[in-house]
């Protein structure tokens, strides 16, 4: 418990603010265009937003529908879970809907695409940002297409969740009981870090949005998107680590986590 709260009080978020601030970097270097149509920001417009709306909706339904063909072959405790967010996609759907009550000023960008912390070298100074190739599971010009950046902070944010979920399953049960507590506040606190370095350098840049509320709203709807396809992924892959996902959809539908306080 001790070596959890010096995390959450001291070194590691100092850490998780500096890859705040390298992805900044990163999104503010792919959107100079360089000259090149192929990275030319391009306008949000309500057709796009839309777009992402539809998109989000369908990827929702279709795992949804997946995980409740699967329910019988889960686990007892594991399948009470699911059914009860297998019985909730009018939520979702509701959730993603915010997408079309506002007129986002922004613009889209070539992104990394599957940004997560596998992604990064540690060199225990600083952090290098690897693996510029996209969603392995997505077709390539699905994955050369110019989105949000907010789409990269998602991803990092969410494997802010599953390091310290994941790290929980190696202790033994007892420890783990008595560390369960801490693992939620270890995640917002490095959230909150991640996006406080992140905004120090990329706000006013013009892939976010002028009003931090259409940001914050970009990035509650690509953080619930980025759960649910987990749980597509880890219904075909790694059925053990499916409550990871779980969990976290079900925060993220009755309310938006603590660490995007930082994002204001």
């Amino acid at each position: 418990e001790t070596a959890f709260a010096e995390m959450i009080g001291g070194v590691y978020p100092e850490r998780a603010q500096q890859l705040g601030v390298r992805t900044a970097e990163l999104h503010l270097a792919l959107a100079t265009g360089s000259g090149r149509p192929d990275f030319a920001p391009e306008k949000f417009s309500t057709l796009y937003q839309r777009s992402l709306y539809q998109g989000m909706r369908g990827s929702a339904g279709r795992v949804l529908r997946q995980l409740r063909r699967q329910l019988a072959s889960l686990p007892d405790g594991m399948r009470q879970e699911a059914t009860q967010l297998a019985g909730r996609q009018a939520e979702v759907f509701a959730h993603f809907s915010r997408l079309l009550t506002r007129r986002i000023e922004a613009v889209k960008t070539r992104v990394h695409g599957d940004f997560h912390l596998g992604q990064t070298l540690n060199t225990g100074k600083d952090f290098v940002l690897i693996d510029f190739e996209g969603e392995p599971r997505k077709p390539l010009s699905e994955r050369s297409l110019k989105r949000s950046p907010l789409v990269d902070v998602a991803g990092m944010l969410r494997s802010f969740d599953y390091a310290a979920s994941v790290a929980l399953t190696r202790e033994t049960e007892a420890d783990a009981q008595r560390l369960a507590a801490w693992v939620q506040p270890w995640v917002d606190a490095a959230s909150s870090s991640f996006l406080t370095g992140y905004l120090s350098l990329a706000r006013g840049a013009s892939f976010l949005p002028a009003d931090p509320a259409d940001g914050r709203l970009l990035l509650e709807a690509f953080l619930l998107d980025k759960a649910i396809y987990e749980i597509g992924y880890e219904l075909s892959y790694r059925p053990d680590f499916l409550p990871i996902p779980l969990r976290a959809v079900g925060r993220l539908i009755a309310a938006p986590p603590a660490g995007l306080d930082a994002w204001r």
